[in-house]
Formats: C-alpha cells, structure tokens, sequence
C-alpha cells in the first residue's frame, strides 16, 4: 500500500541577528485522511497513527540550495515511515556574504574550539521547535533521531551530532570533514567527526564540486584528492559505518532538479549513470539504513552492485 505524505511550514528562531536568525522549516510526514470538510478546507491531514511515534530526521542543505530541491528525497525518507525536518536559512556565509546556510559557528570549527560544542546549534533549535507543532504532538519519538545532510550541510551534521540528543545515525551526500586553512589548519587536515552513531556517507564518482574545492584545504584536486574515502577512513571508527560509492553519479544527485541559478552547481560533471536510477538506489540505501538504526528491524543495508559499490569496515 502506498503510504501518503503530506508536509507542513513551521518556524524557528535560531542564532543570528534579525532578520537572519529565522529558519523556515518543511515537515513532511506519513498522513492517513479521515475524509473531514476540515481536511477539504484547509489541505491539512492528520498523521498516520500507524507507525507512531514516529523516529525524526534533520535534514541540513547545502550553502545556497534550497530545501526544495530535496523535497522528493525528504518525501521517500517521509513514506518509509520517519518524519522528516528540511529548513532554509538565510544568514552570513563568510566575508560579509549572505547566502542559504544551516549555519556554521567558525570559531568552533578553529584548531582550539573544535569538539567541544556543535559547529551547526541551528540544528538542535530545529529539532526542538518540531516539537512544537500541534498536529504532529504525540507523533514524535525524540528518542530515534537522525541527521543528514548534503555537502556543507552534511559537514556540519557529521561535527555536530554527538552535541543533539537522540541521535542514533547519521547520513551525508557529497561530504568530507577535510577542513579549510583559512580556519587555522594545517593543508589536507581531516578533522574527526563528533558522531558517536553509525554514518552512512554516499559521494559519486563525478563529483565536480568537490573536486574544484581542493584548494580550500591546501591541495590540487589531482587524483589523490579523494576527502571523502579519507573522511571513512580517519574521521569515523564505528564498525556500523558505511560508505556508499556511486559510479557516475555527481554533487547533486539528491537534489531533484539543480538549481542552475545559485551555489556551485556549474562546478559539478554530468553525470555518467542514470540520474533517476542512481538516485533511488542511494535512497534506498538510506532507508534501510534508518530502518535498522532508528526502528531496530534488523534490516541490513545492501545495494545493487551495479549501482553502488558498498564498503564496509
């Protein structure tokens, strides 16, 4: 039975003067409709019963991509069973630019700050003003949570998650924690993650945006430029932690469509594999992920061979 998935708008006040300490956030959820003039009147339908309390993931985007460009990613999380939290935030980037950010507090990421608070704390003010959303009381487990992200905002997921209570798996999409040297590090520093929870990273092979990055972190993008393998390899430790390689797919594969107008998508290559298939093997991958990491189904995640090459630890 195909499961309903409706979404809502909600509000938070995070860090930042006004007006750029708003986070506008989208809240999809299962739904059921009970057929009420209520429901034909305002659009709104209740949440399914069934399934709740429902385990909560946080979705952080990328510098200067909107939460809409994750929607039919956010919606397949949603159908699978989760309610799933997506927010813009407009507030200062870095040098006086203003841009879409979850928000990075960069003293916390500088060489004597970093892993002792959050480098994001939009994200637990996110997650705690979902709690205060009327329709969804009672439908919430804060106990199952998980954190995910895409490029920047997987970054900041992945040095924030030990810091936001309840969080019991992280997964990212084009994402490393090789640090810049303009924060104070030395060149190609990998910093550790702050996650105590299994992380699922995914990053394709003609990812453009992290190769046109390398200089931020004191390298050449040349072959051996690959922060993501060493982001597996050094920054995490847990035996539950996977990496997801997706040949021919690029930086933005989950976000559906790309928007040509803004952030560094014209760094990106086109992509080698089918998009559509490459994308719906990824996300499958994610939800039997949290399946087995938020809900305890013992479900194991594989991948089609064909599609993901799937390391283990």
């Amino acid at each position: 039975m195909t499961t309903t998935v409706r979404s809502l708008w909600w509000a938070a006040v995070t860090d930042g003067e006004p007006p750029f300490g708003t986070a506008h956030l989208r809240i999809y959820y299962p739904a059921r409709a009970a057929g009420t003039d209520a429901e034909r009147l305002t659009g709104v339908l209740p949440p399914d019963p069934d399934g709740a309390p429902f385990p909560v993931v946080v979705f952080c985007s990328g510098v200067n991509v909107g939460q809409d460009s994750y929607r039919v990613f956010a919606a397949d999380l949603a159908a699978a069973g989760f309610v799933v939290v997506t927010f813009d935030r407009v507030a200062e980037l870095f040098g006086g630019q203003v841009g879409l950010t979850p928000g990075v507090d960069l003293d916390a990421a500088r060489p004597d700050a970093y892993g002792t608070r959050p480098t994001c704390p939009a994200i637990a003010t996110v997650l705690e003003a979902v709690t205060e959303v009327d329709l969804l009381k009672g439908m919430l487990d804060l106990d199952r949570v998980a954190l995910g992200g895409h490029s920047a905002g997987g970054t900041v997921v992945l040095q924030s998650a030990r810091f936001v209570p309840g969080v019991r798996a992280c997964f990212a999409w084009g994402t490393h924690t090789m640090v810049a040297t303009m924060l104070g590090w030395p060149a190609g520093t990998v910093l550790p993650a702050q996650a105590d929870c299994p992380v699922l990273l995914g990053v394709g092979t003609r990812d453009g945006v992290i190769m046109g990055s390398s200089d931020r972190y004191g390298e050449d993008g040349g072959a051996g430029h690959d922060p993501v393998s060493r982001t597996f390899h050094e920054a995490l430790g847990g035996a539950g932690d996977l990496l997801a390689v997706v040949p021919g797919a690029n930086h933005f594969l989950i976000a559906e469509p790309a928007d040509p107008t803004a952030a560094r998508a014209f760094l990106d290559l086109d992509p080698g594999t089918d998009p559509g298939a490459a994308r719906r093997a990824y996300t499958d991958l994610v939800v039997s992920f949290l399946r087995a990491h938020l809900r305890g189904d013992e479900v194991t995640p594989e991948a089609d061979p064909a599609l993901v090459e799937l390391r283990r630890r």
